[in-house]
């Protein structure tokens, strides 16, 4: 067995309600005065009232930074360390979706340490130390409570990430009852999401792919594809919103130490061009991606098809088998009302070309991908997708 390392947080509480232990759990490590990081929508719902009011009773003082946007500018971070230094606070809480959380995370950085951003972009770059940090997740996909991963938009279109286990959290909070209200978009495509960061670790190429992460993709592929069609019927089934809840954060685990790869490089140019939410991104290259690679990865995704599609295990050989589970996610998507083609969201046939060299300038994600992409392949993908 290959050396390898698994970095993850030190402590998850998983419970419906687990938000009223926030106090409990975490006030004194947070401090007396906390910034707490989160979007414009969550705080109108007032799904933030539990938390907020949790704290003030362990009395600490929170300042609200609600200006959180989906795929979160570099400067939107800037306002909200610029919000933590006026008020010298000595902790961080995100609570949202995987852009709250990955200002969180990055907000306790630069709070923690001072260093510049430019100077933390890359793998392992990032110095310290961080602010405490808790993270507290609304919706089942990005899994970004428990990944050392933060990714931004830099110059309107460019997505750039930090990754360093810095980022990982002190403590995540995982209450399926915050994710009742997400609407079934949003529910769809964070739930893809979720499946592709499963899928991608299970089949990295990186030498840190190791047999826990695998593990735990292939267990997350099963609560994922087990409940994401009952949880679209019924928003309110409070066990399959919470299975849901803990697959998508099992799959970040696993791709916290075995990383994602050319789904994930493919996907960026449409959020960062197009302004495209993550998990529909994905879900528009995925079975493409899945096809290209199928001749290098045939047996990897043969292995786990039936994990999220029990009955693909009567499908020999393992290629035809690969094949089948690219096509069954692309009728998921389908089923669960995601747009199916590029074209079906205005996006230009004469953008693609731009499209596949951004896709080249994530060498952190390509590396990985079990077969190499150059920019004839990435455009050739695109092109499927169109």
């Amino acid at each position: 067995m290959q050396a390898f390392q698994f970095h993850t947080v030190p402590a998850i509480r998983f419970a419906e309600g687990a938000v009223e232990d926030l106090a409990r759990l975490a006030a004194a490590r947070l401090g007396p005065r906390i910034l707490l990081v989160t979007d414009p929508g969550l705080r109108r719902l007032g799904l933030i009232d539990p938390a907020r009011r949790q704290l003030e009773t362990a009395g600490s003082h929170v300042t609200i930074f609600d200006a959180v946007e989906p795929d979160p500018a570099e400067a939107t971070l800037h306002r909200a360390v610029a919000a933590g230094r006026q008020a010298a606070v000595t902790g961080v809480v995100g609570l949202g979706g995987g852009s709250s959380l990955d200002v969180a995370k990055l907000a306790a950085l630069l709070l923690g340490s001072g260093e510049p951003l430019d100077e933390a972009w890359g793998v392992g770059r990032a110095r310290g130390p961080r602010l405490p940090l808790v993270l507290i997740p609304t919706t089942a996909g990005t899994g970004s409570e428990v990944t050392p991963v933060a990714i931004l938009t830099v110059g309107g279109e460019e997505k750039r990430g930090v990754s360093s286990p810095l980022l990982l959290p002190d403590l995540a909070l995982l209450d399926p009852l915050l994710t009742l209200g997400l609407p079934g978009p949003v529910t769809a495509a964070t739930g893809i999401d979720a499946m592709v960061h499963a899928i991608e670790a299970y089949a990295s190429a990186s030498p840190n792919n190791n047999p826990l992460s695998r593990a735990l993709a292939r267990e997350a592929l099963r609560l994922l594809g087990g409940h994401i069609r009952q949880v679209m019927a019924d928003g309110s089934d409070r066990a399959a919103r919470g299975a849901m809840l803990l697959g998508a954060m099992l799959a970040g685990q696993a791709f916290a130490n075995a990383p994602v790869a050319a789904v994930h490089a493919l996907a960026y140019p449409l959020g960062g061009m197009f302004h495209l939410a993550h998990g529909l991104s994905n879900a528009l290259v995925l079975p493409h991606v899945l096809r290209f690679n199928a001749p290098a990865a045939a047996a990897a995704y043969a292995r786990i098809a039936p994990d999220a599609f029990p009955d693909l295990a009567a499908i020999a050989p393992e290629e035809r088998r690969a094949l089948a589970f690219a096509d069954r996610l692309a009728g998921l998507c389908r089923d669960l009302g995601l747009p199916a083609r590029l074209r079906d969201l205005d996006i230009p046939r004469e953008a693609l070309p731009r499209m596949a060299r951004a896709a080249m300038q994530q060498t952190r994600l390509l590396v990985n991908n079990p077969r190499p992409v150059t920019e004839g392949d990435a455009l050739a993908i695109y092109e499927a997708a169109w």
